[in-house]
């Protein structure tokens, strides 16, 4: 499958730049040399400290395959991170603030106002400012392989998949950054959270059997049915949301998102409905088009009061706003019960 297919650009933000995915992490052997010291002479001396130099040298480094294929040599413990892709908040999660990220990413995320005072490297990516950050580690969600040759120069390189799930992240990120135990703590504390969420919304009288659905207009009056992405990536997961039939139907291509005309709308629509106000004034208006019109008022979750508006840049994939998402998703809900 092409990884470019159902890319979507905009001038103030990259929506989901297609998948580059899971990094293949196997640690280099770290096998080292015992030395006895039968003396304290300068001479044994001086041996065993360049053993250690030597060992230490060794561990300073592994080596992995990223998933274009590339074999990556890269520091155990790197500090200045550039992270160029759409989940951004994933490092937070972690406990991480990059040195330099895709600022366009995470306008009117959750997190934005922590992020302030990160250098912004751009789309696309402005290696001269990779220069002058000095990183130690160039995360990228592109598989463009000429750019690719060109950040490797600036400092070691990995490609990341920001369309893999959110558990498949954070446990790659988790290897990548050497935070395994954090990865896993928190992927353990986030699940207990949804789980108790989808248990209150089931308890307020949201049913196990109803539908759901996610759309979103883009410049140009296009409509387009979200899919993996975001917050249907929360609506889908365990004890959630079912899709209709076209929706898993499209989910079955591997697509991130799917655009439609209005006429298929009804095919898609569920029992509930959640609208992504985009940011563009031209997009704004196209969706207020479809709210005042004849086709919209005639949807069933319409009818019910099952529609439900959320900015679409917080509605993002990233760690940090799934935890928000978490939180709000019950009192957006709680609005129409």
């Amino acid at each position: 499958m092409n990884k470019q297919k159902n890319r979507l650009t905009q001038p103030w933000k990259l929506m989901m730049v297609a998948a580059l995915a899971a990094l293949a992490l196997s640690a280099c052997g770290n096998e080292t040399n015992s030395v006895t010291k039968p003396s304290a002479s300068p001479e044994v001396s001086s041996n065993v400290e360049k053993a250690e130099v030597t060992e230490n040298e060794a561990s300073a480094v592994r080596m992995f395959k990223d998933w274009s294929g590339h074999d990556v040599e890269l520091p155990n413990d790197p500090k200045r991170i550039i992270f160029h892709g759409e989940t951004t908040g994933d490092l937070l999660a972690l406990g991480i603030m990059p040195v330099g990220i895709m600022k366009a990413s995470i306008s009117g995320a959750v997190f934005e106002e922590r992020m302030a005072v990160v250098e912004d490297i751009g789309f696309p990516f402005n290696v001269e400012k990779a220069i002058a950050l000095d990183s130690d580690l160039i995360i990228v969600a592109n598989n463009d392989e000429e750019q690719y040759q060109k950040l490797s120069k600036v400092a070691p390189t990995v490609t990341f998949d920001t369309f893999a799930t959110l558990p498949e992240r954070m446990a790659t990120l988790g290897e990548l950054l050497g935070k395994e135990k954090e990865a896993q703590e928190w992927l353990e504390k986030y699940k207990q959270q949804e789980t108790e969420m989808w248990k209150s919304l089931r308890a307020s009288g949201i049913s196990d059997e109803e539908t759901a659905s996610v759309i979103t207009f883009y410049p140009g009056n296009r409509l387009f049915i979200m899919l993996a992405a975001g917050l249907p990536q929360l609506l889908y997961s365990e004890g959630g949301f079912k899709m209709t039939e076209p929706i898993k139907n499209s989910m079955s291509e591997g697509v991130g998102f799917v655009e439609i005309s209005m006429e298929k709308l009804p095919e898609f629509v569920g029992d509930r409905i959640f609208v992504l106000t985009p940011e563009s004034e031209e997009a704004k208006g196209d969706t207020k088009a479809l709210i005042d019109s004849a086709l919209w008022k005639g949807l069933p979750a319409v009818k019910n009061g099952y529609v439900y508006e959320m900015p679409i840049n917080k509605a993002s994939s990233d760690a940090t706003s799934r935890e928000w998402l978490v939180g709000e998703l019950p009192k957006l809900m709680a609005k129409s019960q």
